[in-house]
C-alpha cells in the first residue's frame, strides 16, 4: 500500500488555510495545521479532520522565525515521517490600507516579515526536507495585477513571493519538486469581511465578471489541483483565482 502523503499548511487555523487543510485531509493527506497563536481554532480544525476519519496535528510556529519553522518541520517528520507538500498560506494584510505615504513602518515590517520572510523560511526548510516529487504552493494576491491604490506595500510583499517562486522553481531543477503560486481575488473570509459595510461588500462582489466573492472552497480546490497528479505538468505558474477580475 502506498504511504499517505504529508502536507504542511501554514496559517491553517481559520479562513482559507483551514479550508485547505480540511480539503487535503479529504484527499487523503496527513495534515499539519500550522498556527501562530490561536490554538483553540487550530485544534478545532484538527478535530474536524480526525472526526471525519483523517489524520492531522496542530503545530505552533511563527513563520517569520526561522528557528520555529525548522522546529515545525522537525515535528512533522517526527509525527508523519516526511514532508511531501508545503502550502504557504500564512500571510497578513492590515484591515486599514492607507496610501504608501501614510503607511507606517510597523505595518511595512509586519507584512514583509510574514508574507516574504515567512515564505523564504519555509522554502529553505522544504528544499532540505523534501524528496523527489514534492509540491509547493505559495500564496500571492490578484492585487499584483489590479494595482489598486492603498495596497502598495501588501502588493509588493506578494509580488516578491511571485518572483521568489519563479526563480526557486528553476533552482530545483533535477529534484522533480513543483512550485506554483495561487493569487486569489476577494474571498469571503472573516478577515476580509471584518470592518466592511454591506454596501462595500456588495460593491466588491460585483467587480469580477462572475459577480460574486470567492469562497474558501474555491481556493482549496485550486490548491488540491496544484498538488495532485492532474497538474503534473504545471510548474512555475501563477494562477489568479479571482472570477476574472484581472
Amino acid at each position: 500500500m502506498k504511504a499517505a502523503q504529508v502536507a504542511i499548511v501554514t496559517g491553517a487555523s481559520r479562513g482559507i488555510g483551514a479550508e485547505i487543510a480540511r480539503h487535503l485531509a479529504r484527499d487523503g493527506y496527513q495534515v499539519v495545521v500550522n498556527y501562530a497563536s490561536n490554538i483553540a481554532e487550530a485544534d478545532k480544525v484538527v478535530r474536524e479532520i480526525t472526526e471525519a476519519g483523517g489524520k492531522a496535528i496542530a503545530v505552533k510556529a511563527n513563520v517569520a522565525d526561522s528557528a520555529e519553522v525548522a522546529a515545525m518541520f522537525d515535528t512533522t517528520e517526527k509525527s508523519f515521517g516526511k514532508v511531501d507538500v508545503l502550502i504557504n498560506n500564512a500571510g497578513v494584510m492590515p484591515p486599514e490600507l492607507p496610501m504608501l505615504a501614510d503607511t507606517d513602518e510597523k505595518a511595512f515590517d509586519s507584512m514583509m516579515a510574514i508574507n516574504v520572510k515567512g515564505t523564504f523560511n519555509t522554502l529553505r526548510q522544504a528544499v532540505k526536507r523534501m524528496e523527489q516529487g514534492g509540491r509547493i504552493v505559495n500564496f500571492s494576491t490578484s492585487i499584483v495585477g489590479t494595482n489598486f491604490p492603498g495596497y502598495a506595500v501588501y502588493g509588493a510583499s506578494k509580488a516578491a513571493v511571485e518572483t521568489m517562486s519563479a526563480i526557486f522553481t528553476k533552482e530545483l531543477r533535477g529534484r522533480a519538486i513543483r512550485v506554483n503560486v495561487v493569487a486569489p481575488g476577494p474571498v469571503a473570509t472573516e478577515l476580509f469581511l471584518k470592518g466592511k459595510s454591506p454596501e462595500r461588500i456588495e460593491a466588491l462582489s460585483k467587480v469580477p465578471p462572475l459577480e460574486r466573492l470567492g469562497q474558501p472552497d474555491d481556493i482549496a480546490k485550486t490548491v488540491s489541483f496544484l498538488v495532485g497528479d492532474q497538474s503534473a505538468w504545471v510548474n512555475g505558474q501563477v494562477l489568479r483565482v479571482n472570477g476574472g477580475m484581472v
